[in-house]
């Protein structure tokens, strides 16, 4: 009795590892994905980031006069949050991304 309960246990634990893997990676994928779609602004124009994604749900300004559009949304119950860093030239320069997967 005391071999099977220790293959149950070792056969359980493989699958949640096997489970927490294939989520792991698909987390990866889509934060790869994300990344790739947001580096496409680099560059652009603060007016054609608008167009797209409206107006920012928050405007944060830094000590060296670039701004950051907030924009926050939820799936799932999950908030996503993308920041894009503009400079006083309206250029995106930089950008992050939480939680959109």
């Amino acid at each position: 009795m005391g071999k099977i309960k220790f293959f149950f246990i070792i056969f359980s634990s493989f699958i949640l590892f096997i489970g927490c893997q294939s989520v792991s990676k698909k987390i990866d994928e889509k934060t790869i994905q994300e990344e790739k779609e947001l580096s496409k602004w680099l560059n652009k124009p603060e007016s054609k980031l608008k167009i797209a994604y409206g107006q920012p749900d928050k405007v944060e300004f830094s000590e060296t006069r670039n701004r950051f559009y907030i924009y926050s949304s939820k799936k799932y119950n999950i908030t996503c949050v993308r920041k894009f860093e503009i400079n006083p030239n309206n250029v995106v320069i930089g950008f992050s991304s939480k939680n959109c997967f």
